[in-house]
């Protein structure tokens, strides 16, 4: 009788063995040119690999969401139906590095028991995935699943929030930090870091870690997976609960055990990993614009790109006039004086033309209204700074106010968070602000998502560590950072770096000092970033009176364009160099730079059509590594295929434009 019953428990085991086979499925979703592939398993869990010229370089890695009332979805997946496409198509880009960006796909979407979808998207340059839910009614998502198990141990660029060890909400950040590159066995556990995020895969190969479209939903860092060998996983702030004023910002104290309550419909954020064969690759990459959704504003012909003069990074520390220089009246018609001579379209008034949390208290020594006035006289806009709290408190009436006075635009600080409280505002911001014609400038801000696609008018974002660190932060290596950030910041999208010193300096003669500060490399390291950096609306951070003292560099900047309609990399290699070409019209304009290594590089001009061409070229000067403001320009003739020798200095750069002899 025993053995009977032991026979027919084995049976029994096998039967249900067989069930659970049965239920995993495998599903394969290969890019175009079939040198990307994921591979899904649905089943006892979700997981997802991603191979790369044949390579597994991500192997199987769980995506789950966790939802109140103890639903897992991604465990247990029962596959209803499934569906494939294929995509091969193009759209039109507004403020972008090129007119029109290729958009070509294989999609396959699960169509899972329990309400929703998991979809899953393979490119030539990476691969993305989302949930999709599909609820009768308003869910909270506790926690989601997303993780990174890399094939080995790969050196990865990883940017910290802070030491684990400081005091504080840990998801309280600005989202500036120099890269750490360390293998992935080296990351620090428990320590927050943010995106994108880039791994070399050896051999020239690389992959990059972000994500696209965070409306309504929190973004997502990344940590160590200490229960993994080689694996990041993602990390959420939960939803804010409690908030206190401190100074300009809003500070959490207190958090709820959820990250987000989402529509029953929502489609959650993309997670992607770009791959590409070659640091320079990347220098063209269009991931997020292409997960991104269809512009929401109908008529863009409104929003107008730009350059604009600023004033905090210089202290408005103008000279040689018969006023007081400071926030006031006098000193904001001679930066748009200096706009109009040399055709920039705006000028920033930042801090202090208000107060910084109520913008109905204005600054008497400010007459908004005559700066206003005095700027559409002279075909200059007017773009006013303010916090996240101060704009919060009553964005509607805010808006309304100052559109209805000429002001063209605001730059928004203090955000420092991107729980879901804030990325919910920011699309909240975008969408006011467009109804007003309103430009968007975003600072104290994280990584572009793609809302520069869905509300073109969103102009520009910071979370990157930019120039305004020249005023306190000595021991930055800034010329490495500033060869990294092409390849990895860049990524999510535009960057507002606020490039443009006239004070350059080397790294032995460098210090900080705030109302004269200077930068690290040289001047023509300075006028590249002018062509390298995408920023639909750009920064000359520097004060009229030094730019009016060195009008040959003035003039060049002035000349370049903030938008194109194509970009072509020409050399690359992260932390070392970067050159790119860009095409606004039939002008073309080159930027190259270097770290602290003098370099000499060959710049190939194959990208230019049949035609004679004329170049405007700025080299580092001779004696640039003991005076970094050394520069020579020169005009000279150049053609299609012809190969021009740079010579860049320590810190050094290259500039040009390039435009038919007519």
């Amino acid at each position: 009788m025993k053995s009977i019953c032991k026979f027919s428990l084995v049976v029994l085991a096998m039967f249900g063995s067989q069930q659970l086979i049965a239920q995993q499925k495998n599903y394969t979703v290969t890019s175009p040119d079939k040198k990307v592939k994921v591979t899904l398993s649905a089943g006892k869990q979700l997981s997802w690999s991603l191979w790369y010229n044949g390579t597994e370089i991500i192997q199987p890695s769980v995506a789950a969401l966790k939802l109140g009332g103890g639903e897992v979805l991604g465990n247990d997946v029962k596959v209803s139906s499934n569906k494939s496409i294929t995509v091969n198509s193009k759209f039109d880009a507004y403020n972008y590095k090129k007119r029109s960006v290729t958009d070509n796909y294989q999609q396959l979407t699960l169509n899972c028991k329990g309400g929703y979808s998991f979809v899953v998207r393979a490119y030539n340059d990476g691969i993305a995935y989302r949930f999709v839910l599909n609820k009768s009614k308003p869910v909270k998502v506790v926690s989601e699943d997303a993780n990174f198990k890399f094939a080995d141990d790969y050196k990865v660029f990883i940017p910290y929030v802070h030491d684990p060890r400081l005091a504080g909400d840990q998801y309280q950040t600005s989202f500036e930090a120099l890269y750490n590159e360390v293998p992935l066995s080296k990351v620090i556990a428990d320590s927050l870091a943010f995106l994108p995020m880039l791994v070399d895969l050896g051999n020239g190969a690389k992959a990059a870690i972000l994500e696209a479209g965070l409306e309504d939903y929190p973004g997502m860092y990344v940590v160590k997976n200490k229960d993994e060998q080689h694996a990041l996983k993602a990390d959420f702030a939960r939803y804010p609960v409690k908030e206190e004023p401190k100074r300009l910002n809003a500070i959490v104290t207190e958090r709820a055990n959820y990250i987000a309550t989402v529509n029953g419909k929502a489609a959650l954020p993309w997670r992607t990993v770009i791959v590409a064969p070659d640091d320079k690759t990347l220098l063209n990459n269009d991931m997020v614009q292409k997960l991104a959704g269809p512009s929401r504003i109908k008529d863009v012909a409104w929003i107008k790109p730009g350059k604009v003069a600023w004033d905090w990074w210089n202290d408005w520390n103008i000279s040689h006039v018969d006023f007081k220089a400071g926030i006031n009246t006098a000193t904001y018609k001679y930066y748009i004086d200096f706009a109009a001579e040399n055709k920039l379209e705006y000028v920033i008034l930042d801090e202090g033309w208000s107060n910084s949390v109520d913008m109905t208290k204005l600054n008497p020594e400010v007459d908004l209204q005559e700066i206003i006035s005095y700027g559409k006289q002279k075909n200059v806009g007017i773009i006013l700074w303010a916090t996240w709290r101060g704009v919060t408190a009553d964005m509607e009436g805010a808006f309304k106010k100052y559109a209805d006075m000429g002001v063209k635009g605001f730059k928004i600080d203090f955000f420092d968070r991107d729980d879901q409280k804030v990325t919910s505002s920011v699309y909240k911001i975008a969408e006011t602000a467009a109804k007003y014609h309103l430009l968007i400038d975003l600072h104290g801000m994280y990584k572009p998502d793609g809302i520069q696609r869905v509300y073109p008018n969103v102009l520009n974002f910071e979370g990157v560590k930019g120039l305004e660190n020249a005023k306190w932060a000595p021991n930055d290596d800034v010329p490495r950072y500033d060869v990294s950030i092409p390849f990895i910041r860049m990524l999510a999208g535009p960057m507002d770096y606020t490039p443009g010193a006239m004070r350059n300096a080397n790294k032995a003669s460098y210090r900080p000092i705030n109302s004269n500060p200077m930068s690290q490399g040289t001047r023509s390291h300075q006028l590249a970033m002018y062509v390298i950096f995408e920023a639909p609306i750009q920064m000359l951070a520097d004060n009229p009176s030094a730019y009016r003292k060195e009008q040959e560099s003035t003039d060049f900047i002035s000349k370049i364009p903030t938008v194109f309609d194509e970009t072509v990399p020409l050399l690359g290699k992260v932390g070392e160099h970067v050159a790119i070409a860009r095409r606004n019209g039939d002008a073309w304009y080159v930027g190259a730079m270097t770290n602290w290594d003098a370099r000499d590089m060959e710049i190939d001009l194959s990208f230019l059509p049949k035609g004679a061409y004329e170049a405007e070229i700025f080299n580092d000067g001779i004696n640039a590594d003991r005076d970094a403001t050394d520069y020579v320009r020169e005009l000279v003739k150049v053609s299609s295929g012809e190969k021009i020798k740079v010579h860049m200095s320590s810190g050094g750069g290259w500039a040009a434009r390039i435009y038919p002899v007519k």
